[in-house]
């Protein structure tokens, strides 16, 4: 199983405010089907879990997508009949995909969408096909807001997918 650094990078795409995040976000919802799965990861603050609303925005799921850090994992059903969001913070997961599989979530993974933060490291075996989003903050007064996301899309579901269109 290799790493993020170990994977050819589908899209590098520059983000300068939370609303792009957001819109981001939906885009990218329109490439996800039913099983996929999307690690995020990034320092506190980075936008993950704004780049997760637009994907719930973009699913047309029920509720507001709000980090899950104190409860670990939220269901969002679809109101529009597509696959639930299944959004994570596996920050506190000790034991990865063991913890994971504790959760006793009441939707099917492979019938969701499921988008974990801080998940890298912890539940790739979930899925040998996955998106990793990792983003980076910029640096200095002039870049506060900038962020610089990579999608590496992993495995045979993501080869032909036009990620690189996202931008």
């Amino acid at each position: 199983m290799g790493t993020t650094q170990d994977l050819d990078v589908r899209a590098r795409i520059t983000v300068e405010t939370a609303d792009r995040m957001r819109e981001l976000g939906r885009r990218l919802a329109a490439l996800l089907r039913p099983g996929d799965l999307v690690l995020l990861s990034g320092e506190l603050g980075a936008g993950k879990t704004t780049l997760t609303r637009g994907l719930g925005e973009g699913l047309g799921v029920r509720g507001a997508v709000t980090s899950p850090t104190f409860v670990i994992a939220r269901v969002h059903p679809s109101l529009t009949g597509g696959p639930a969001l299944v959004h994570v913070d596996a920050y506190r997961l000790g034991g990865g995909l063991d913890e994971m599989e504790d959760l006793d979530l009441d939707v099917s993974l492979t019938e969701s969408v499921v988008v974990v933060e801080w998940g890298e490291g912890k539940v790739e075996d979930l899925s040998e096909d996955r998106l990793h989003v990792a983003i980076h903050r910029g640096t200095g007064d002039e870049a506060h807001d900038v962020r610089e996301v990579v999608i590496t899309g992993v495995g045979e579901r993501w080869t032909d997918a036009p990620l690189t269109e996202l931008g």
